[in-house]
């Protein structure tokens, strides 16, 4: 019984290795995430792109198998010793088992010879005493009779008492029982109430959160607009147009500062004059509409524009 009560453990214990190993090989496998960056085209509507990439996971299989492998060598190992151990206490048992019988065997011989010696003298003493008996039986007899009559008669009173007594505490220990599963329903009808009770007012929270949390997400995109918005015509103000824009574009990324100064402005790709005349009017603004607004203001503060002049 102790054996087999030991596997289960050593069971857990190998599962328990295997499973750290593997944590350990995940993870080191996942890179940390890259800083997103607004993607805004000018004059063209914005779509965010939230593709996310999935990098596959291997794990090395041979380190895990060897580590199996020596697992299961010192389950073996713990196994047989364990056995070794259950086969020596069997063996002293059984050797203990051997000694009490044998006692018992001596314990029983001596007492049929007590018992033995002990019928000899009653019967000595029965025979010296029946002469006595006797010349004392009719006095003893009336006076037995007498006394047997007032015990019954007690008796009788004493069981009289006794089930009247049993009577009353069955009735008691019923009310109680009563008692207690009527306060056992009220208690786990209470409880039932207030779990459902609480299960709604976390539902509700819930769902208040979530309202919260789209309203406010939707005025943060409202007012990314309106920003965007702004931006833009703060630097069409400054953009000088040539007939030799027509058909062609430049992109740039736009750094800003929580107060809207431009930190940074480079092309990103396009047109070599487009490029120039939209860095340029950047440059005259100096400043750029941003909003006060923390989460507004992290989606405004790396913005990519795409500019197609329109000749």
């Amino acid at each position: 019984m102790v054996f087999k009560e030991v596997l289960p453990s050593l069971a857990k214990s190998s599962v328990l290795h295997v499973a750290i190993v593997v944590v350990l090989v995940l993870s080191a496998s996942f890179p940390a995430p890259e800083p997103r960056v607004l993607e805004v085209q000018l004059n063209s509507p914005v779509t965010p792109d939230n593709k996310q990439a999935v990098e596959a996971i291997s794990v090395d299989q041979q380190a895990v198998a060897k580590r199996i492998e020596e697992l299961k060598n010192k389950d073996a190992e713990q196994k047989r010793q364990e056995q070794k151990r259950i086969s020596d206490l069997e063996k002293r048992a059984s050797d203990a088992k051997k000694q009490r019988e044998a006692e018992a065997r001596r314990i029983k011989k001596l007492e049929q010879q007590r018992k033995q010696k002990e019928l000899e003298k009653q019967k000595a003493d029965k025979a010296a005493a029946d002469a006595k008996k006797k010349q004392q039986s009719e006095q003893r007899k009336a006076k037995e009779a007498e006394e047997a009559k007032k015990q019954s008669e007690q008796a009788a009173k004493n069981a009289l008492a006794e089930r009247r007594k049993q009577e009353e505490a069955l009735k008691k220990a019923e009310a109680e029982r009563v008692a207690k599963e009527q306060a056992a329903k009220a208690e786990a009808e209470r409880k039932r109430l207030q779990a459902q009770q609480e299960q709604m007012m976390q539902e509700q929270l819930a769902q208040e959160q979530a309202a919260r949390n789209r309203a406010r997400q939707q005025q943060v995109l409202t007012e990314v607009e309106k920003y965007q918005a702004m931006i833009q015509a703060r630097i069409q103000q400054n953009l000088l147009q040539d007939e030799k824009m027509k058909g062609k574009q430049c992109k740039v990324n736009i750094r800003l500062a929580s107060s809207g100064f431009v930190t940074k402005v480079e092309s990103l790709g396009g047109d070599k004059l487009v490029c120039e005349a939209v860095i340029r009017a950047i440059r005259m603004a100096d400043t750029l509409p941003v909003s006060k607004d923390k989460d507004v203001f992290e989606q405004l503060k790396n913005i990519n524009l795409t500019f197609k002049p329109e000749l």
